[in-house]
């Protein structure tokens, strides 16, 4: 099968946000006035999922005014700081070069907002190898990712089956699956393999390489 159209997670995928992230969850935690403010090895796991999803486990609250009270302290300081405390995972500029190079559409399908999104992109230098970036709007709506690949097929009139979706997560893979998207796991991100393979994805990779080789030959 050819895949014309990849789409690529961003947090754990492209870039690696871990200090930017748990940084900006633990300083959302303590203005709330959390009991317990983890330690960040402890947040790893808030790393891919939406924001309302991961506050409302760490606040043991399932109401929305506290979850988005909870958004809103968390980019008071990660649009300031966290933003770019991030490094580009090694192996990517040139996985997302040769692929440009090669005639593949690509596009960032995150759940982050897009328009924190598409200044990461830029601060990387990325942009110019993607068609658009993706993301959820800052109210939420989109931040489930069979929301938004079923928005990008839309937008972007794409045949689910030209289309390949890309992330170190079991949510990025369920939701290509909702859309009968194919589905590729990388284990450079903040799922383990034992998590994707439960979702079974067409492959997994241990390395942008061997992703890029992949492609080549699909």
């Amino acid at each position: 099968m050819t895949y014309s159209t990849l789409l690529f997670d961003l947090d754990g995928t492209l870039t690696d946000p871990f200090i930017g992230i748990t940084r900006s969850i633990q300083y959302a935690l303590d203005k709330m006035g959390a009991s317990r403010i983890p330690e960040a090895a402890d947040l790893r796991w808030c790393i891919g999922p939406p924001l309302w999803e991961s506050f409302g486990v760490l606040l043991e609250s399932e109401d929305k005014a506290v979850q988005d009270r909870a958004v809103a302290l968390y980019r008071e300081r990660y649009t300031t700081e966290g933003l770019f405390e991030n490094t580009i995972i090694d192996g990517i500029e040139r996985l997302v070069a040769d692929l440009d190079a090669s005639g593949r559409r690509m596009f960032v399908a995150t759940s982050k907002p897009h328009a924190y999104a598409a200044r990461i992109i830029e601060h990387f230098g990325l942009t110019p190898h993607f068609g658009k970036v993706y993301g959820s709007e800052l109210d939420g709506t989109r931040s489930a990712k069979a929301d938004l690949i079923a928005y990008i097929l839309e937008e972007e009139n794409i045949a689910a089956t030209d289309c390949v979706m890309v992330g170190d997560r079991k949510h990025d893979l369920i939701g290509a699956k909702a859309n009968k998207v194919a589905a590729l796991g990388v284990t450079w991100g903040y799922g383990s393999r034992a998590e994707l393979e439960a979702e079974h994805p067409e492959a997994i990779f241990d390395r942008p390489q061997e992703l890029e080789a992949w492609v080549a030959t699909s």
